[in-house]
């Protein structure tokens, strides 16, 4: 009897233990997932911002199909942005892994948002009748469009990095070369003024985004 007891308690104290266990750890993980939403909803708005401007300036061709014209290597750079945004806000589930946060790490995310935001008002500005439209207006501003771009580029670098060397190693050597192209083609932009080579590097970075969205992010994990 006295043996059933002691048999007993000391299943209870395990249970109770165990119990204790998952309840710190549920403490532990709660406020980081917290914590993930709530820059996730913030950052969510910031992004939307950027979609609402492609969108709304891509419907402008239709709208006014005899005023607006369709510039190729304008219109593959709205196409290529668009990917990256929606791109960007799905591999950031990544960061729901995210244990410790600071506000360094969330400065980041923010700022890489709202360099989607300038790249998407570079594309769609509110007015360009001072141009002789959008092949003009790219040609003149495509400096700055290239410049964002490394920016852009930079930024994913570190965002990467910032996930651990576990998620950055996962690509194998795919994504450092993936992103010394991407960068070493915005800055020929920056040195090669040709129509043609904007149109090259625009075709080559729409298709690699969209092979690199296929082959790798088809299936968030």
């Amino acid at each position: 009897m006295h043996v059933q007891n002691r048999l007993g308690f000391h299943n209870n104290a395990n249970r109770f233990q165990g119990l204790s266990q998952q309840m710190n750890a549920d403490a532990l993980t709660q406020p980081s997932h917290e914590i993930f939403v709530h820059i996730r909803i913030i950052v969510g708005m910031v992004l939307g911002i950027s979609v609402a401007r492609l969108v709304s300036g891509a419907t402008r061709f239709i709208q006014h199909p005899g005023k607006e014209k369709i510039y190729p290597v304008h219109f593959a750079w709205v196409i290529c942005v668009f990917l990256f945004i929606i791109h960007f806000w799905w591999f950031e589930f990544a960061l729901s892994q995210t244990k410790v946060w600071t506000f360094s790490l969330y400065f980041l995310l923010i700022f890489y948002s709202i360099v989607f935001v300038m790249l998407a008002a570079m594309l769609f500005p509110d007015q360009i009748s001072e141009y002789k439209g959008f092949r003009d207006y790219f040609g003149q501003r495509r400096g700055w469009f290239y410049a964002l771009l490394l920016v852009l580029f930079g930024v994913d670098v570190i965002d990467t990095l910032v996930k651990g060397q576990q998620y950055y190693l996962h690509y194998g050597i795919a994504y450092p070369i993936r992103q010394f192209l991407l960068v070493a083609g915005a800055a020929g932009g920056l040195v090669f003024r040709s129509e043609r080579y904007d149109s090259l590097y625009a075709a080559f970075a729409l298709v690699a985004q969209v092979v690199w969205i296929a082959v790798l992010f088809n299936v968030l994990d």
